[in-house]
C-alpha cells in the first residue's frame, strides 16, 4: 500500500513487542509515503496517459501518416529519403520506417535541432507513390513526448531520472510495509466515520492492486539509470544475453554498442540488444564499387538492396503486426541496422546488422539468442506498456495506475485530516532498540536490492539522528 498510513481503531490488544514492531514499520511507511507521494502521483498520471500513445498519435497525425488511396507502385526508398532531406538540408538521417500498409506513408526520421545521444529527431512523412512530402513533425515537441519525458525524468534530465528511480524503489517498500501493516495489524471495527471509510478504501486498494503496482514498478525499472544499468551488468556477468566483443575478431577496438546507434523511442534497438556490439562494414574494392546511388556513404548499397539482402534472415515481421525500422550507416565502417519491432509479442523482435557495401548479414540477433533475463525484461516492458495482450493488458495497466493514484490521494488525505496543529503527526518512535534495529536490518536488505532507495535510507537515518533529535523544535514537529 502506498502513501501514509493511519493507526487503526482496535478491538483486540496486541503484545508490546508486536506493537513496537508495528509502530516502527508504520513510521517508515508514513514518512516514505509523505515524501514520495507527489512523484508517484505524477508517474501514475503520466503513465496512464502514455498507455494510449499509439491510438492518440494515429488519430492526431492521420493527415500525414495515411494516404487517401493505396499505393500500387512505390518509388525507391533512396528517392523518398532524398525528398525528406530537401525539407531539412544537411540533416543526418537517423532512421527510415517503411510503410506498414499500402495506404501508409514512409517515415524518415532526421536529426533535429538537438544532437545529444538522447535527442529526438524530426519525422518527415513521404508519399511512397510520388516521393513527395506529406508533412513533418518535430518529435521532441509532441504531446506524448512531453508526457514521456515527465514520466521518465520529470523534465530534469539525469537528476530527474534519479528522483524517479528513488520514488519507484520506495513504492515497492511502501507496498511491502503497507501489506505488513494490513496483515499484522489488530482487527478493526467496521468503519462508519469518513476517516474510517477513507482508511478502508486505502487498505483494500493496496491489497487488491498491490501485486499489479509492484509489477508496474519492477517492469519500469530497467529504463532507470542506476538499477537498469545494474541489470545490464548482471546479465553480462551471467552471460544471459549478448555476445561479447571477442565475438568480432576483425575489430581492433571495442565496437560501438547497438544502443548507442539511436535512442529515438520509435527507432532504437530492443532493450535486450542494447549491449550487442556492432561489427564494422568491410570496405573492399569490389564492394565499394558494386552499388550505385548510395544513401550516405560513397559506394554503399542502396537501401533497397541492403533491405532485400537482409529479408531472408528476417524470421518474422508481418506488416500488420510489426514495424520495420532501418538505421543508416553514419560513417565508412558503419552498418545498416534493421530492427523488427512487433507491436505485441517481443519474441518476434530481431536486430540485424548488414554490411553497407556487400549486403552481408553480419549479425542476426533475436529471441532465440536472448537469455532468460533478457526475455523476462522484454516481456515485462511489453506488459508495462499495455500492448502485450491488447485491450485486456491495457485495461490492467490502466487499473494499476488508477490504483496508485487512489493510494496516494487517500493516504495524503488521511494524513491531512488527522495531522495535529504545528506537527507532522508521524507515528511515535519506538522505544525498543532491538525492534528498531531489526526493522532497520530488513530495510537495509531492501536498500541493497535498490541502491538509490538505500542511499536515501541512510540519509534519512543520519538526518534523524544528527539533526531532528538534537533540535528540540524539530523534534516536536517531526516526532
Amino acid at each position: 500500500m502506498t502513501s501514509v498510513h493511519v493507526q487503526p481503531e482496535t478491538t483486540q490488544p496486541i503484545t508490546a513487542t508486536s506493537s513496537q514492531r508495528y509502530r516502527a514499520v508504520w513510521r517508515w511507511h508514513f514518512y516514505a509515503g509523505l515524501l514520495v507521494a507527489p512523484i508517484l502521483l505524477v508517474l501514475a498520471v503520466t503513465g496512464a496517459i502514455y498507455l494510449f500513445k499509439e491510438p492518440f498519435e494515429e488519430w492526431r497525425y492521420q493527415d500525414v501518416r495515411t494516404l487517401s488511396s493505396p499505393v500500387t507502385a512505390a518509388r525507391p526508398l533512396s528517392e523518398q529519403i532524398a525528398a525528406a532531406q530537401q525539407i531539412r538540408p544537411g540533416a543526418e538521417v537517423m532512421s527510415v520506417i517503411p510503410p506498414t500498409a499500402p495506404d501508409r506513408t514512409t517515415r524518415v526520421i532526421l536529426q533535429g535541432a538537438d544532437t545529444g545521444p538522447f535527442a529526438e529527431g524530426v519525422s518527415v512523412y513521404v508519399n511512397p507513390a510520388t516521393a513527395t512530402v506529406t508533412g513533418q513533425i518535430d518529435d521532441s515537441a509532441t504531446f506524448m513526448r512531453v508526457v514521456r519525458t515527465i514520466h521518465g525524468e520529470l523534465m530534469a534530465g539525469v537528476a530527474g531520472d534519479r528522483v524517479v528511480e528513488i520514488a519507484a524503489c520506495w513504492a515497492l517498500i511502501l507496498v511491502a510495509t503497507g501489506a505488513y501493516l494490513w496483515w499484522s495489524g489488530p482487527r478493526k471495527r467496521r468503519a462508519t466515520s469518513a476517516r474510517g471509510r477513507l482508511r478502508r478504501v486505502h487498505a483494500y486498494t493496496g491489497v487488491v492492486a498491490g501485486a499489479a503496482v509492484v509489477f508496474l514498478v519492477l517492469s519500469g525499472l530497467p529504463w532507470s539509470g542506476v538499477w537498469g544499468a545494474g541489470v545490464q551488468r548482471l546479465q553480462e556477468t551471467t552471460g544471459s544475453t549478448t555476445p561479447s566483443a571477442d565475438a568480432y575478431p576483425d575489430t581492433s577496438t571495442v565496437p560501438t554498442l547497438s544502443g548507442e546507434l539511436s535512442h529515438h523511442p520509435d527507432a532504437k534497438v530492443p532493450w535486450a540488444a542494447e549491449r550487442l556490439p556492432v561489427p564494422p562494414s568491410q570496405d573492399d574494392e569490389h564492394a565499394a564499387h558494386s552499388g550505385t546511388g548510395g544513401v550516405l556513404q560513397p559506394g554503399a548499397l542502396p537501401l533497397e538492396r541492403a533491405l532485400a539482402a537482409a529479408r531472408p534472415a528476417i524470421r518474422r515481421c508481418p506488416a500488420a503486426e510489426c514495424d520495420l525500422k532501418i538505421l543508416l550507416p553514419s560513417d565508412p565502417t558503419g552498418v545498416y541496422t534493421i530492427v523488427t519491432a512487433p507491436r505485441r509479442d517481443p519474441a518476434d523482435a530481431q536486430t540485424l546488422h548488414v554490411d553497407q557495401y556487400s549486403g552481408r548479414v553480419l549479425v542476426s540477433y533475436g529471441w532465440a539468442e536472448y537469455g532468460l533475463m533478457a526475455k523476462a525484461v522484454e516481456q515485462g516492458i511489453a506488459l508495462h506498456e499495455g500492448r502485450r495482450y491488447g485491450v485486456a493488458n491495457l485495461i490492467v495497466m490502466l487499473g494499476a495506475c488508477l490504483a496508485l493514484i487512489t493510494l496516494v490521494v487517500t493516504g495524503v488525505w488521511m494524513w491531512w485530516r488527522r495531522r495535529p496543529r504545528g506537527r507532522v503527526g508521524a507515528p511515535a518512535r519506538v522505544t525498543s532498540r532491538r525492534t528498531a534495529y531489526g526493522v532497520i536490518a530488513i530495510m537495509a536488505v531492501l536498500g541493497v536490492l535498490f541502491p538509490l532507495a538505500g542511499v536515501t535510507m541512510v540519509a534519512v537515518l543520519a538526518l534523524d539522528r544528527l539533526v531532528l533529535r538534537r533540535v528540540p523544535r524539530l523534534s516536536r514537529v517531526f516526532g
